[in-house]
């Protein structure tokens, strides 16, 4: 058995679990493979994949190109990049791992949002570079966390607001004040989500409803001083809207860990920019949720090669 190990940007999939009990064939791969026809060329020899989260997307042309392909395994239990539709017609069995840790993205969160409200980055580089002070950090007790999404893990930043002070306000398309109650946040209108925001932290799931739903509209109605913060999907804010936003000054800043394309390209102009905290996507880049996904990566294999899978997704 050939098992490909895919996106390891941190070389650490080996110490997570014990390969060698499959008794096989394992390449861990440690930089992405930059698009479909490498995807398709460097797998083509391998009978199991095992991806990371959607670094690497396997849609249906892809999928028929991979013929030796029987079991495609992501961390997760759940990929859009996956088209898993087209993997079961083509005989390919899809599994998925547990994902305990949803306090990362979260926790995440907070550090973007204080890193940006402090300007930690300019702070440490001046330190760094022999220098004392740079600006005026921004104060959060008493400002507006606005939440564009209130599920698992916007509630859980909400709360974390709420203790350091912060009125809690929320909009989704199927959010209620009752449900927002729960939580201790106020349901507004999405435009007063928008205006009303001194801090603006999308968790909201990426769909076809939601794909393009920060547009350079709803930057127009923030305050001049707003953080907008994203760790959740990149196309969920319009990228190019957002640049011009930051180049513009219209906003204060942007907080995100999440792109359109990733890696974000080298030429970037979100890697240049001074008011924007950029981090590479590592929200669920944990030591908890690492120990699970290449464990259990290892259990679904064991369980294939006997013959009764587990964690199947359909």
């Amino acid at each position: 058995m050939r098992i490909a190990v895919l996106d390891d940007y941190q070389n650490v999939a080996r110490r997570y679990a014990d390969w060698g009990s499959l008794e096989a064939h394992v390449e861990v791969f440690h930089g992405p493979l930059s698009d479909a026809d490498k995807v398709a060329a460097r797998l083509a020899e391998f009978d199991v994949v095992v991806a990371m989260r959607e670094r690497t997307p396997f849609p249906a042309g892809v999928l028929r190109r991979l013929d030796r392909l029987k079991l495609l395994i992501t961390t997760g239990m759940g990929n859009a990049a996956i088209d898993i539709p087209a993997a079961n017609a083509q005989g390919i069995v899809v599994c998925g791992t547990d994902y305990p840790r949803f306090s990362a993205a979260p926790e995440l969160t907070w550090a973007l949002i204080l890193a940006a409200a402090k300007n930690i980055p300019g702070e440490t580089q001046l330190v760094r570079e022999g220098g004392w002070q740079l600006g005026v950090g921004s104060d959060l007790e008493g400002k507006t966390l606005g939440l564009l999404g209130l599920g698992r893990i916007g509630s859980r930043v909400a709360r974390v607001g709420q203790a350091f002070g912060m009125k809690t306000v929320a909009w989704s398309q199927n959010l209620t004040a009752e449900k927002a109650a729960e939580h201790g946040v106020t349901a507004v209108s999405k435009q007063e989500l928008f205006t009303s925001s001194d801090v603006l932290s999308v968790h909201m799931i990426l769909s076809d409803r939601t794909r393009g739903l920060v547009g350079a509209t709803e930057m127009s109605s923030m305050k001049p001083t707003a953080l907008l913060v994203n760790t959740s999907r990149g196309p969920i804010v319009d990228e190019d809207a957002l640049v011009d936003a930051l180049q513009a000054r219209r906003i204060g800043g942007a907080a995100l860990d999440v792109f359109d394309i990733e890696p974000l390209p080298a030429d970037h102009a979100l890697r240049r920019l001074d008011n924007a905290v950029v981090t590479p996507h590592i929200g669920y880049v944990t030591e908890g949720n690492y120990e699970t996904f290449y464990k259990e990566a290892v259990e679904n294999i064991a369980a294939f090669a006997a013959g009764t899978p587990i964690r199947v997704l359909k």
